[in-house]
């Protein structure tokens, strides 16, 4: 969004209070009156919404429900121009204000829940427990009401805001532990609870509005060759989607659920796994044309059958088929709780039925992301369903993220041309379907490639916008504000994700990498174990019990990262696969290098990582931008992450943000601002915040205050 003025100012023009009834004063105390209802929702709207714009419709429909959009935007524009008139004596140049959205201008309002938030990232535990204190119990935007949108959007900001505040918290309480200020952290713990008792005893993730948390299990697949698996997964996949659709019910993440085909756990351990209340089996039988779906409703807590169906119908129907299941599923778990549920609807998808067998063959492939050539051959399937039917969204997406998975999981030789195809089929996605929030945090992924790390975050929020109960739209946003060193804005995104997929190893990498970040190394090791038990390789681990000081059990978890060489790790992209004995050697090289915490050892393989880059097809290859950041190597970092931003070594941004040697030499080096700025990231600080570890910065002009954030 184009901004207005040039530099932020450096005491607030306002402070809000967002905790109980919802007041503005001046820098000297005086309360601004607002006695229009809507502009001071709107007004607190944009103060609850920090840095980030508001698009204008969304607003209109928040605000003024119920109108005809002409009429709705119509009234925003009157409000925005009384409420401007009114700030005018006392706070002027408030409102960022464009054609297609509002925001406040960063730093120009103070809230309460900004100077809590900014309190606790700055280890001011005495203010923080002073300023629990003194809100107490009041909830966000105490009897603030516009409807049932408003108070949807409300509930979500506000569980979101909770688990931000109890992601900081439980930090500060690590830190303190630490430390051995038993005293403040009992303090601390104790304000926390006399602020939301619930929260304070339950895990930060457990939030969830109130509302049923239900699994949908993989289904069986009944009737030999002409009954794929892939078939009857697409149904469990589109039984997830239809049933998310409810405003009731949260369902956990494909991810999750299919960790537990064939599984020998009994229905009470897997609902336990899931966190869920409810399970729902099943199977489809495929012959020919026709279809049967058995589908089975499982009380999680004894195992025993709530309710079962059988559902006939074929290959032609097989939408319409879908859509009955998904409304009976949904009626059965009503009945069960005595809650009246609104029926979903199911993605009508395609007409061909050709085009929609490739797709569900494609996506098959894509989520196993791993194997000989399976995402190539994921591609091609994706592409004759697009190919079949332009308009298939579906597979569009699909298609977009198998080249994003390309481009990262395997030693692609053009990472830059299957980003941009990926982006191309992202926004083919997006034109056809512009609610798809997963297809914007796609696109948000390539515009990292393109130095637009503001572009990139303004699609994450509004894919967030779009679909905050998709676990994979919270992990992208999360790790985008990681990847910015916004670690306690991150932790809320990426926990919500683990509390919806809680059985996904890249998800417990984000948490690993957040919790070592925030200095909790404790909590960076288990959720690294975590990650290492759920099948994915952590060099993360062995880097966070290096920070232990357990150097020598660091240095053996890095070697076992070697044993999934050519399976998840890939060499180089232009070299050939190690064979095992120059495996050995490189990895007893790199394991030293990162974990042993001896000069020479660093030295050795700073020097080979020199030799690497030179000789690579991809300069800015992860093999060498992730060790470079492990070692605090800056000099190489730099050069090589200013070649090119790729899909792949994104991810290796997670790493520049702990306070640990010798990685901060990586952020407290002179060149690292100047870094920031060619890549795009610089950008991103001035319109969303400040890295944590950096609030007051001294080596760039016309930076934000501290208090932006």
């Amino acid at each position: 969004m184009e901004q207005v003025g040039t530099l932020c100012p450096s005491q607030p023009a306002a402070y809000a209070s967002l905790f109980g009834t919802f007041q503005l004063r001046t820098p000297d105390h005086h309360e601004i009156a607002i006695t229009n209802r809507r502009a001071r929702g709107l007004l607190a709207i944009l103060c609850l919404a920090g840095n980030e714009a508001i698009e204008r419709d969304f607003l209109s429909k928040l605000l003024w429900p119920g109108r005809f959009e002409a009429h709705a935007r119509a009234s925003l524009r009157q409000c925005l121009l009384d409420l401007g008139k009114l700030l005018a004596p006392h706070a002027p140049d408030i409102l960022d204000v464009s054609r297609k959205s509002v925001a406040l201008h960063p730093g120009a309002v103070l809230t309460d829940l900004a100077a809590l938030e900014g309190v606790l990232a700055s280890s001011d535990f005495a203010a923080a427990i002073e300023q629990l204190d003194a809100i107490g119990t009041k909830p966000i935007l105490d009897q603030m009401d516009f409807g049932a949108a408003f108070n949807q959007w409300l509930a979500r900001r506000g569980g979101d805001t909770e688990r931000r505040l109890h992601a900081a918290v439980e930090a500060g309480l690590a830190t303190l532990e630490r430390t051995g200020d038993r005293e403040t952290s009992a303090r601390l713990r104790d304000a926390w609870r006399a602020h939301d008792p619930a929260a304070a005893s339950a895990p930060v993730a457990a939030a969830d509005g109130g509302r049923t948390r239900i699994a949908v299990l993989p289904f069986q697949s009944v009737g030999g060759r002409d009954a794929p698996d892939y078939f009857a997964d697409g149904v469990v996949e589109e039984l997830i989607t239809a049933l998310g659709q409810v405003p009731q019910l949260l369902v956990a993440g494909r991810t999750s659920s299919f960790h537990f085909r064939d599984s020998p756990l009994t229905p009470p351990e897997i609902a336990k796994a899931l966190r869920v209340s409810h399970l729902v089996e099943g199977s489809v039988q495929r012959q020919g044309e026709r279809l049967r779906i058995h589908i089975h409703l499982i009380d999680g807590a004894t195992g025993f059958e709530n309710w079962a169906q059988r559902y006939d119908g074929s290959l032609d129907g097989i939408f319409a088929l879908q859509a009955t299941v998904a409304q009976a599923v949904t009626s059965a778990i009503g009945n069960a709780l005595g809650i009246a549920m609104e029926p979903p609807t199911v993605r009508g998808m395609t007409s061909s039925k050709e085009a929609y067998d490739l797709f569900l063959q494609g996506r098959a492939l894509s989520a196993r992301v791993f194997g000989d050539g399976v995402l190539g051959i994921a591609v091609d399937l994706l592409e004759q369903a697009v190919a079949l039917d332009p308009q298939f969204v579906e597979a569009w997406i699909a298609l977009a993220e198998a080249h994003q998975l390309v481009a990262v999981y395997t030693p692609c030789l053009d990472r830059a041309a299957e980003s941009e195809r990926m982006a191309d089929c992202a926004r083919t996605a997006i034109d056809l379907a512009p609610g798809s929030g997963y297809a914007h945090a796609l696109l948000g992924v390539h515009q990292w490639t393109q130095n637009d790390i503001v572009g990139a975050l303004d699609l994450a929020f509004k894919a967030y916008r779009l679909e905050p109960d998709n676990p994979a739209v919270c992990m992208r946003l999360g790790s985008f504000l990681l990847y910015c060193g916004r670690t306690s804005d991150a932790m809320q995104y990426v926990e919500a994700a683990i509390d919806q997929d809680p059985v996904d190893g890249r998800k417990f990498n984000l948490r690993s990498v957040g919790r070592f970040n925030m200095g909790d190394i404790d909590g960076a090791i288990e959720a690294g174990q975590r990650m290492v038990d759920l099948g994915f390789p952590s060099m993360w681990l062995a880097v966070a019990t290096a920070a232990s000081g357990r150097n020598d059990l660091a240095v053996e978890q890095y070697q076992q990262t070697k044993g999934l060489m050519n399976k998840i790790i890939f060499p180089p992209a232009g070299t050939d696969p190690m064979p095992p004995a120059m495996m050995d050697a490189y990895w007893h090289v790199a394991a030293n290098g990162v974990c042993s915490g001896r000069d020479e050892d660093r030295a050795t393989y700073c020097a080979m990582l020199d030799m690497m880059q030179t000789q690579l097809h991809d300069p800015a290859d992860p093999s060498v931008v992730l060790p470079a950041i492990f070692m605090g190597y800056p000099e190489r970092l730099f050069e090589a992450a200013s070649h090119a931003i790729t899909p792949a070594n994104t991810l290796c941004l997670l790493s520049i943000w702990a306070n640990v040697d010798p990685i901060r030499r990586i952020w407290q080096h002179p060149e690292f601002i100047p870094f920031a700025q060619r890549i795009g990231m610089a950008a991103a600080w001035d319109k969303y915040g400040w890295p944590d570890l950096l609030p007051s910065p001294s080596n760039r002009m016309e930076t934000p205050s501290p208090l932006s954030n």
